[in-house]
């Protein structure tokens, strides 16, 4: 019987360590994720660019049904990606696909040594034991996918996770308004970033970490002990194209004092007024999509584009910016009431993304309190004691009539 693998030991690799990244795409996910959100195709070449800013890649594999994918072939041809084919079972699931995507992934932290990161492009939430396991060996995850459909939970679980937005952030924008011009509508625009202030408390927490190990907070450490703190991290949310650039940012701002320059620059927090007011969170922002879901409800049960929803809050809550509570886009708002049961999404590639009630709105009836064990066993009892008084009782009734009337007839 042959002997199973050694469990490979786990690293922990320095960060200047090189990183020789295998990278398995679940197109199929992938795919209509960006098609419902960006209303444009997944762009494998753009996808491959980002990895390679973090290391070399190795080894890449895209899963989808290729014969239902003819257009998307050729991109993938191009990109030197080796096609997996994702056979549908009976009942048309692909969760078969799943499956052969993890193996495959396991297989190669098994049996390639020098394969040391694993880039996961889905925003499949099955996907997390994966993601668990790979960090278990010891092996650094990134994982790409849309912010607006891509589960927080493997957002927050992965060592990085990069949104396919910051990826194609600028072809997008350029996009959008064009198409806004050639169909003479416009969305009500907002800030293309987040406000600075929201990103204090991290880089605060990330502060005392390095404090803690009597570590000097250098640029390049920081941003790393950043991302170990939240994985979703990324200084283009806040309107800069790198860490150093989003650190002046905030030193202009008043929010940091910088020392030194280059690599060796040094951060420290500064007290400025607009640092201490506070920061409302995420999930205050989830009573006004409740209301509004509440008074559209009947339409909502059937399922209505996300732009729907986006329309009926701008009539009825006009001051609402979702920006405000961390938020860029409305769709990571749909993702994040999802997460919280209040919303259900669909993603459709005609119609985008369909926003149906969450299990929230349908609360399953609760089951009657079972009596405390104590009690239960007390009444039990007595009701035997009762029952068997009562027998016993008939019994001597029974007997009394039968021996009266023995009597009776003699």
């Amino acid at each position: 019987m042959p002997s199973l693998p050694e469990r490979p030991a786990l690293r922990t690799g320095s960060m200047d360590e090189k990183l020789n990244i295998a990278v398995f795409i679940d197109y199929d996910n992938i795919e209509i994720g960006v098609k419902s959100t960006l209303r444009r195709d997944f762009d494998v070449g753009a996808t491959l660019d980002a990895l390679r800013e973090r290391g070399d890649i190795v080894a890449k594999f895209a899963y989808a049904n290729w014969s239902m994918q003819a257009k998307a072939t050729r991109q993938m041809a191009e990109n030197a990606v080796q096609m997996v084919q994702r056979n549908p079972s009976p009942r048309g699931d692909k969760n078969g696909g799943d499956i052969n995507l993890a193996l495959d992934a396991l297989e190669m932290a098994f049996t390639h040594d020098h394969v040391n990161a694993f880039a996961i492009v889905s925003g499949d939430s099955d996907f997390n034991p994966l993601v668990n396991k790979l960090k278990e060996y010891g092996k650094k995850v990134f994982v790409v996918g849309g912010k607006a459909f891509t589960s927080n939970i493997l957002q927050q679980n992965c060592h990085e996770f990069i949104s396919y937005e910051s990826i194609v952030g600028d072809a997008r924008k350029a996009e959008a308004k064009a198409q806004e011009t050639k169909s003479g509508r416009s969305r009500r625009r907002r800030s293309e970033t987040l406000d600075l202030a929201r990103v204090m408390p991290l880089i605060k927490r990330a502060l005392r970490v390095l404090e803690r190990r009597n570590v000097q907070p250098q640029l390049g450490l920081l941003k790393s002990t950043m991302l170990q703190l939240d994985a979703r991290f990324s200084e283009r949310d806040y309107g800069a194209g790198s860490f150093s650039e989003l650190i002046d940012k905030l030193s202009e701002a008043g929010y940091v004092k910088v020392t030194g320059s280059g690599g060796q620059a040094m951060i420290e927090t500064k007290a400025a007024p607009e640092a201490e007011k506070e920061l409302v969170k995420p999930e205050e922002a989830l009573p006004v999509l409740r209301d509004v879901l509440e008074t559209h409800r009947l339409e909502v049960e059937e399922g209505v584009p996300a732009d729907q929803i986006e329309a009926w809050i701008s009539e009825e809550a006009p001051n609402f910016d979702w920006k405000d509570y961390g938020f860029q886009e409305f769709a990571e708002l749909l993702n994040y009431a999802q997460d919280k049961l209040v919303v259900r999404i669909e993603p459709d590639e005609e119609q985008g993304l369909l926003v149906y009630l969450g299990e929230e709105f349908y609360p399953t009836a609760a089951a009657p309190a079972a009596a405390p064990a104590s009690i239960s066993s007390t009444t039990t009892k007595r009701t035997r004691r009762r029952s068997t008084r009562k027998t016993t009782s008939t019994r001597k009734r029974t007997r009394k009539k039968a021996s009266t009337g023995s009597t009776a007839e003699q």
